[in-house]
């Protein structure tokens, strides 16, 4: 796995009340896991990453209610060969307040 804005998922990682170092597979894992297509909050055709590192790659946004943090989560990652890109992940925010974040 990899990380686009490892300062930002930090971050959002301190706010959800976990350790990005020791518990980021273990959460992410469980996420995956509850998520099904149903959850997905993109747009069709996905929208393309502008960031360099990951730069065309389609980008897959999700919110699901998470049993672990008793929230909604957004969690949006790209998948490249056999690599996922971490994009977002972090409490779900009004439109109003993350549309320029997300």
């Amino acid at each position: 796995m990899n990380l686009i804005d490892q300062d930002v998922i930090a971050e959002d990682a301190i706010e959800l009340g976990y350790d990005i170092g020791d518990e980021l597979i273990e959460i992410l894992a469980e996420i995956l896991d509850e998520t099904s297509m149903i959850h997905y909050a993109g747009s069709r055709p996905p929208q393309r990453a502008y960031k360099q590192e990951i730069k065309d790659l389609e980008l897959f946004p999700f919110v699901i209610e998470s049993r672990r943090f008793m929230c909604r989560i957004y969690f949006k990652f790209a998948l490249f060969e056999e690599s996922l890109w971490l994009v977002s992940l972090h409490q779900d925010r009004p439109m109003e307040e993350s549309s320029w974040k997300r």
